[in-house]
Order: C-alpha cells, then structure tokens, then sequence
C-alpha cells in the first residue's frame, strides 16, 4: 500500500473546486441523459477516473459508508486514498453502503444487493457510481421523467447488457431505488431512480 505521504493530492483548489463539482453532479441529477462535465483532481489512484475522484472528494464523509467491486478493491491504494481524503468506511456489506464504486461496471451484481431506502427515508438508498468505457458508442436508451424535456437519447459502453432493463425495474420503485451516476474521466451523466428508460438497441 502506498504511505500516507505519498499519496497523490486530491483538489488543487478544495473549496471552488468541490463546489463546481457539486454543482456539476446536481446539475447531471437535475438533467438526466445529459453530459456533464466535472472538476479536475490533481491525482486520483489508478484504476479510479478523475471524475469519480472528484466526486469522492465532495460527496464522501465518514458518514456515507462505501462499497468497492473486485476491481477496485484488488488494488489497495484505493481504499487507502479513500480513506486519507474523505474518512469514508469501506466496508464490505454492499446493503447498507451509500456509495458503490465499480472499475467494472459488467460484474455489477444484482441491484437489490443494495440499500433501496425507504418511503420514508428514500434517501438512505446506494449511489452507484460505475465507471464506463465511453459516452456516444454503444447500448442506447430512452430517457423520460423529471428534468427531461420529452426525452432524451444515451449510449454508453462499458456496461452490463441488462443494466437498462434492471434500471426500468429500479424505476417502479420510485421513491426507493438506486441512482446511478456513470463515469468517463471527467465526464459524468446521471441516471436517477425518478427516469424512466425504453431501449432503443445499440
């Protein structure tokens, strides 16, 4: 594992930079489909993009336990760097993480592995953060709900064949649900539990 003192620094700017952030990952939530770019990390472990760095660094406290797959979780300096600039728990249990960080989104297991919330509570719920291959190639889909003017058309690559499908499920649930926020270096689109999806090939 890295030391503490070698590992890379996370903004160059902490505050105007969690601040774009923050406002570029509400703006993605507010406008589902939509492109959105984020706030450069200064270093990030690898096998984590910029933009998910980014988005640990704002959204990640000790408060919002984490969940990594098996590809961020074989490589150590992860949870290390995770650990040293946000105080987030890695745990292991993926029901009642907050956050669920995947450097393969197709070993995504089953959604309801995760935390859904409740009617009450809908916002004790997981975000799935998944880090995808590209935006504009690939499966696409049809987005409809909140935020989106008609619909709007995404293509993604990277990802599970039947992660649409399993989100149009995620939907009827609504106010529970997972969101999910997809990642390309340091672009991200949201897709929150509120949308509702129709596949359109790819």
């Amino acid at each position: 594992m890295t030391p503490l003192a070698e590992l890379p620094a996370g903004f160059a700017d902490k505050v105007l930079s969690a601040q774009s952030t923050f406002r570029a990952v509400m703006d993605a939530m507010a406008r589902p489909g939509s492109v959105q770019r984020i706030a450069a990390v200064a270093g990030a472990p690898k096998g984590m993009m910029p933009g998910t760095a980014a988005i640990a660094l704002t959204l990640f406290d000790h408060d919002t336990p984490v969940w990594l797959d098996a590809r961020m979780s074989a490589r150590p300096d992860v949870a290390g760097w995770l650990k040293f600039h946000t105080s987030a728990p890695v745990i292991a249990d993926s029901s009642v993480c907050s956050f669920a960080l995947f450097g393969d989104p197709r070993d995504l297991p089953p959604l309801d592995r995760f935390a859904f919330g409740s009617n009450e509570y809908p916002d004790r719920s997981t975000t799935l953060i998944l880090q995808v291959e590209s935006f504009g190639r690939g499966t696409a889909v049809e987005l409809r709900g909140p935020g989106i003017d008609g619909t709007a058309m995404l293509q993604v690559s990277g990802l599970p064949r039947d992660l649409f499908e399993r989100l149009a499920v995620n939907a009827t649930l609504f106010p529970r649900g997972v969101d999910v926020v997809l990642v390309r270096d340091e672009k991200i689109v949201a897709i929150p539990r509120s949308t509702r999806l129709a596949m359109r090939g790819g």
